[in-house]
């Protein structure tokens, strides 16, 4: 959406007071078994899980590449067809994001099973829905075209990458409003390359980002949030104002702790903080209890309390898994996710 002086930004979410959500892909096959875990662990913040485990077209970057110019899927990769006319396919693109015409960005019972079962669920409990969306970055960096350059370092493909992910995003919330009732719908975008900020090794220009993420502002009417799971340059990804900034808080907090100026203002203007600390990978996960984890959420959270109100904190905080779920059985799955339930709950009680 843009702000009265013009500039594209994300909307803020009703402050989720220290509630929990999940994060991203879970390992279960069958849509209507993780819809189920989902709403029963999550009844207030519900998401909508993609399945990679179900088939390669639900992973990240393939679920949203229906609309890629010139996209081929060959031997289990994605690339670009040199045969097509890429360009004609461009300027599709960039006329829908003109007229806002997101009708062809709509995603499939093939590439998002989980999103049409959750179309079906009576969702009244729910404050909010969330689901996510590859990031444009990612998906840049992670296609390649006929010499194995990324896409994202093609300056008109990044562009165009940036309008179509708009697009498909803005279906997603529009469909969500339309089935589910809620008040408020949420966004997040899917952005693990977003580690390379700043990197030498892996280059990525601050400048395409903003352009991308003004992009996807603009077209996003609801909350716009996104997702990096290893550490970044978080004062600039805060200075986005996204409306959710989740983030694998079990191994990286101390790293986003050192930009506490930052964190609190993002926070006092109304970004909230998805604190990923239950561990996500099985193996990770059966090395920590609840005390243990809730002494780590204590210990932020007394960190940021000496840099603003408790109250701020918790207010603008939710908890999470880490992301990586999948990679376990469902039953685990139910686990991980009730146990960053309970510690939301622990939380929130103010239990030593």
């Amino acid at each position: 959406m843009q702000d009265p002086e013009g500039e594209c930004v994300s909307s803020w979410i009703t402050p989720p007071e220290c509630g929990a959500t999940g994060i991203g892909g879970l390992p279960h096959t069958d849509p209507r078994q993780a819809c189920d875990d989902v709403l029963a662990t999550f009844p207030r913040f519900p998401y909508v899980p993609t399945l990679p485990n179900r088939g390669l077209m639900e992973s990240i970057v393939f679920c949203d590449s229906a609309p890629l110019p010139g996209g081929i899927v060959h031997d289990g990769r994605l690339g670009i067809d040199p045969s097509r006319d890429a360009g004609s396919e461009m300027e599709k693109i960039y006329l829908d994001f003109m007229e806002k015409n997101v009708a062809p960005y709509a995603r499939t019972d093939r590439n998002a099973s989980a999103f049409f079962e959750m179309a079906k669920r009576d969702l009244s409990p729910a404050a909010i829905l969330k689901c996510q969306v590859t990031g444009p970055v990612t998906f840049g960096m992670q296609v390649v075209d006929a010499d194995r350059r990324p896409l994202y370092y093609d300056d008109q493909y990044a562009d165009v990458i940036s309008k179509m992910i708009a697009l498909i995003a803005r279906w997603c919330e529009e469909a969500m409003r339309q089935f589910s009732g809620v008040k408020e719908t949420l966004v997040v975008l899917n952005e693990p390359y977003l580690a390379s900020l700043g990197s030498s090794v892996v280059p990525i220009r601050q400048e395409n980002v903003t352009a991308g993420w003004e992009d996807i502002a603009g077209m996003v009417e609801g909350g716009l949030g996104v997702h990096c799971c290893a550490n970044t340059d978080w004062s600039y990804l805060m200075g986005l104002n996204p409306s959710f900034l989740s983030f694998d808080a079990f191994t990286c907090s101390r790293e986003l702790l050192l930009y506490m100026d930052d964190l609190v203002a993002f926070m006092e203007r109304g970004g909230v903080v998805a604190w990923g600390l239950v561990p996500a990978r099985p193996e990770d996960f059966s090395k920590v209890t609840l005390d243990s984890l809730f002494q780590q959420f204590s210990a932020i959270r007394q960190q940021v309390a000496d840099s603003c109100s408790d109250d701020l904190f918790m207010k603008q905080s939710v908890v999470t898994p880490t992301c990586g779920i999948q990679t376990g059985t469902p039953s685990q799955a139910r686990e991980i996710m009730g146990a960053a339930a309970a510690l939301s709950d622990r939380a929130r009680a103010g239990r030593p």
